[in-house]
């Protein structure tokens, strides 16, 4: 039987071993816990898990969005990378960001790899072998 820890955004870790161990928060660690805290718990996290699912479909919708530019510009001879508009695309995102109050390093470390990401589709789809 494998055991499995995984960690919420608290930092705390919870522990699940093999089948039968279920998902309830705290399991086998921490039995006493008030049972509200553990239903907030479980609610704060079902909607993570909502935001994460959300998360991943806006980002597939992006890359199909960027896949399309990165046709357009293998079609007319366009180079894969746009430094100024990457460069713009980083202050507008750092903008949003601190407006949504939060951090903007981290904004824009996300969108730099995204942006790394779509440059490497585009230049896959340069060489054809997208």
């Amino acid at each position: 039987m494998t055991t499995r820890h995984t960690s919420d955004e608290s930092g705390t870790a919870e522990g699940t071993s093999g089948a039968g161990a279920g998902n309830t928060p705290g399991a086998g660690a921490g039995d006493a816990v008030d049972p509200a805290v553990r239903a907030e718990l479980s609610r704060l996290r079902d909607s993570i898990d909502n935001i994460d699912a959300a998360v991943v479909h806006m980002l597939a919708e992006r890359f199909k969005c960027t896949q399309q530019v990165g046709h357009l510009k293998a079609n007319h001879h366009l180079p894969p990378a746009d430094p100024a508009r990457e460069s713009r695309q980083i202050a507008r995102l750092r903008e949003l960001a601190e407006n949504a109050k939060l951090d903007p390093a981290f904004a824009e470390k996300l969108l730099n790899f995204i942006i790394a990401e779509v440059i490497r589709h585009h230049e896959g789809i340069a060489d054809g072998s997208r």
